[in-house]
């Protein structure tokens, strides 16, 4: 079951879901919208080798924004941590991105539960596409599972633990 935008600002405010910072404002009927953060990685080799390791080109978005470069993959993160020991977070670009050719999120959208950071975005363009840092990116919907969980105990979900309150609170946010 998906959460409501209403729902997802009720089990914020009771602590079921972390969205820091939260603006009620880009609260949407089924999502929250997310804005992309300041720094953006990219590989600089001409080939990709899936079994080498690739250094990566970190710079900041200026206040004029940046062109993407068609073709290219940018790896940028969500300005809001974002996260819950409740409900799975999954992350979509916006459809007006989609429609000038910018896709965000085309291979990782699904979240973990207790799973709680700064999300890596992944940004394609298929036209030179200028962006900001702070822009609104794209939604994160919350979905309630059903059954029992295994629990996340990858890397990600160790990065900001101090963000995400206790289970018996979660519990109680049922």
């Amino acid at each position: 079951m998906i959460l409501t935008g209403t729902e997802i600002g009720r089990q914020r405010d009771r602590g079921a879901l972390t969205i820091e910072p939260f603006t009620p404002a880009q609260l949407n009927p089924v999502s929250y919208n997310y804005r992309l953060g300041s720094t953006l990685r990219t590989h600089r080799a001409a080939v990709i080798d899936t079994h080498a390791e690739h250094g990566l080109e970190e710079f900041d978005i200026p206040a004029t924004g940046v062109v993407l470069e068609p073709g290219r993959v940018y790896l940028g993160t969500t300005v809001e941590e974002i996260g819950s020991n409740l409900f799975v977070p999954s992350l979509i670009g916006r459809s007006s991105l989609g429609r000038l050719g910018v896709f965000l999120q085309f291979s990782a959208d699904l979240g973990n539960v207790g799973s709680c950071h700064r999300w890596t975005l992944e940004i394609k363009a298929v036209q030179p596409t200028r962006i900001y840092a702070d822009m609104i990116a794209g939604q994160v919907t919350f979905w309630a599972t059903v059954g029992a969980g295994l629990g996340y105990a990858g890397h990600f979900g160790r990065i900001n633990e101090a963000t995400i309150p206790p289970a018996g609170l979660l519990a109680a946010a049922r």
